[in-house]
């Protein structure tokens, strides 16, 4: 208690980093891995097989590699930073927004595949109804398979968010101020490895379960009647 007490402030600092990392990295996973998915299901070959390429390989990529390209490949040695070097913060603001980079990356070949396996679960006589009545390809992708495969998959999506959520960790690697970063301060300032595992193991269990048991909730009740 007494260490929790001493670094109360920057443990909740800390896991305000890592919802931040969890929220936009998410939002940018769920946009490019659907855009992703729209290009492994489009009859056009080049782009079907640029989505599976990019699929294939990002998901056999260790996450911490790719968070380590983004930090010494993007900037270190293309210069490219995501921040102004103007700013005060530039060394924080780069690091985190280099970090939601991979991590947007990295999560949207998962969500990718679970958008596209909750397309797979649509009857096929609904699109081929739909290519009959004149829609394009994007159209109905967007009016009839989409909002089902949506609904299908609103506890896998869960679960890749909530693997999104653990993964945060690995932006410790390049200096982000998030939750890994910080126990391994604590535990190298005090000593006491068990304690400092048991506040950071408590406060990932706050953030995952109670997303856990939502999206449960929501997939039931959002279920497509077949």
């Amino acid at each position: 208690m007494e260490i929790f007490s001493e670094y109360s402030q920057r443990i909740f600092e800390a896991f305000w980093t890592t919802i931040q990392l969890t929220v936009f990295s998410a939002i940018g996973a769920l946009v490019l891995g659907t855009v992703l998915a729209a290009m492994r299901l489009a009859p056009v070959p080049m782009m079907n097989w640029l989505g599976t390429a990019y699929v294939n390989v990002v998901r056999n990529t260790p996450l911490t590699l790719i968070i380590l390209f983004c930090s010494f490949g993007l900037s270190q040695t293309l210069g490219i930073t995501l921040a102004s070097r103007q700013s005060t913060t530039f060394i924080e603001d780069s690091g985190f927004r280099l970090a939601l980079l991979g991590l947007t990356v990295y999560t949207a070949a998962f969500v990718c595949e679970t958008v596209r396996s909750g397309v797979n679960t649509v009857p096929l006589g609904q699109a081929e109804a739909a290519r009959s009545l004149g829609l394009t390809f994007g159209q109905n992708l967007r009016i009839v398979l989409l909002p089902q495969a949506f609904r299908a998959v609103i506890i896998p999506l869960g679960s890749v968010l909530i693997a999104l959520t653990k993964n945060t960790t690995i932006a410790s690697a390049i200096g982000v101020a998030e939750a890994a970063l910080l126990m391994k301060e604590m535990i190298e300032n005090t000593a006491a490895t068990l304690v400092v595992g048991g506040i950071f193991a408590l406060g990932f269990l706050v953030l995952t379960l109670p997303m856990g048991l939502f999206f449960g909730w929501l997939g039931k009740r959002m279920a497509v009647v077949r």
